[in-house]
């Protein structure tokens, strides 16, 4: 369903992406790990278009999207939940979801967003600024979700998040894979979570995929070799 092929990024002169192969079925969670700073969130960026590509291809439902700018990645299929959030503080949390409706041609938020994260429908007045880090990243998953997407590009959900929200967005993340068949390509640190979200892992290090395979081959050498400080 999702193909990237070959994909290489470059900041200035300096190559950051270096032939990135990745290839994700219809209804899985695709994890990306990692230690900090070897690609993953520009390997994200590049997919949704916000950093151009220098070479390959990328692929939705064997549509190439490879030269599109972002908003017309979105209208086919594409979401991108970005590290930090970056929602829009000024405005309130239902004009925030509002601005992932465009695509779409829709203009009233879907219960169904309100039904995953009930504390946005008590909230919906509230600017985005005034939420809790948590809340913030709920507010940014529910946008996302409003393009009614057929892939979301999660970038480390949990970063900066309490830890009693963070078993919370795992869950949602697990539910709208498993109940809703939503698939989604993940770059997170917590391991444990990896394991019991995903279905496949991918683990970068300087630009490119050293290790591939299904989540029951992300043994503890493997994590200790390439994740460890």
């Amino acid at each position: 369903m999702f193909e990237v092929r070959n994909l290489s990024a470059a900041y200035g002169q300096s190559q950051v992406l270096h032939g990135i192969d990745l290839s994700v079925g219809r209804g899985e969670i695709v994890a990306l790990v990692g230690r900090n700073g070897m690609g993953k969130s520009t390997l994200m960026k590049s997919l949704i278009g916000v950093m151009p590509a220098r070479s390959g291809q990328i692929t939705v439902d064997g549509v190439n999207l490879t030269a599109l700018p972002s908003h017309r990645r979105v209208a086919n299929g594409l979401a991108y939940v970005p590290q930090g959030r970056q929602i829009f503080g000024t405005m309130t949390v239902k004009e925030n979801i509002e601005t992932g409706l465009v695509v779409t041609g829709k203009s009233d938020v879907p219960n169904e967003i309100y039904d995953l994260f009930p504390i946005l429908k008590d909230f919906e007045r509230r600017r985005g600024g005034n939420l809790s880090g948590g809340q913030q990243q709920q507010l940014a998953i529910a946008r996302a979700l409003a393009a009614n997407p057929k892939i979301i590009l999660l970038d480390e959900p949990n970063e900066g998040i309490q830890p009693s929200i963070v078993e919370e967005i795992e869950n949602v993340i697990i539910r709208l894979n498993r109940e809703i068949g939503l698939t989604v390509v993940l770059v997170e640190q917590n391991v444990s979570f990896v394991r019991r979200a995903a279905h496949r892992f991918a683990m970068m290090e300087k630009g490119r995929v050293v290790a591939a395979g299904d989540i029951g081959e992300l043994s503890d050498a493997l994590v200790h070799r390439h994740m460890a400080v």
